[in-house]
């Protein structure tokens, strides 16, 4: 059986849209997905600092594009986006969140209503109130979720992931990895990890 890792952060729109197809493309490979949470912030200051560069000075073309862009990824993927009046987030609970999730059996759920919290609602997602809300929604102990998020098994998980997503030669989020080095980047390159797939 094939194995797909999915790096990926909350806060990131094109990860939103890989993550929307991403459980329907390995079910249909048979592949096994290995969700891995990282804080992309934490790769960016390690691997790609020109990134918050470009968002200070942004091309007024190229952003003007980009949203369009947005917009038909997210028709294509069935999916409401909007752009979230707290941009960036702090999304260091969040994440860490998704290992109490991962844990308790119900991470993709979880990771589903954070992402639309934050790029459907435009909710902001690093306030407590939310994800307590998020919590509710999916069945996930609210007081277990906020004991886990401050646990050093958890902080150190995600620490990890990130390390290990820079060590691999990882600059962003979404990446995948299919059985172990074979790399890929962003959510328009789901049509190659298909192809790598056998699909």
């Amino acid at each position: 059986m094939a194995k797909l890792e999915f790096f990926f952060d909350c806060s990131s729109p094109w990860t939103y849209l890989a993550f929307s197809r991403v459980e329907a493309i390995c079910e249909r490979a048979r592949a096994e997905i290995i969700w891995r949470p990282v804080l992309v912030g934490g790769v960016f200051n390690a691997v790609n600092k020109e990134l918050y560069e470009m968002r200070a000075n942004p091309n007024p073309v190229k952003a003007k594009y980009n949203n369009k862009d947005l917009q038909d990824w997210a028709r294509l993927c069935g999916i409401r986006l909007v752009w979230p009046k707290v941009f960036p987030v702090r999304a260091v609970d969040c994440m860490r969140g998704a290992f109490v999730a991962l844990d308790a059996g119900c991470l993709p759920a979880y990771a589903k209503l954070v992402f639309e919290s934050y790029w459907s609602e435009g909710k902001d997602i690093s306030q407590h109130e939310i994800l307590g809300e998020i919590c509710a929604e999916i069945g996930l102990d609210e007081k277990k979720f906020f004991t886990g998020l401050l646990s050093e098994d958890v902080k150190a998980r995600l620490r990890a992931n990130t390390e290990a997503l820079i060590e691999r030669g990882g600059f962003g989020s979404p990446t995948m990895f299919i059985n172990g080095d074979d790399m890929y980047f962003g959510n328009d390159r789901l049509p190659l990890v298909e192809k790598a797939l056998g699909l």
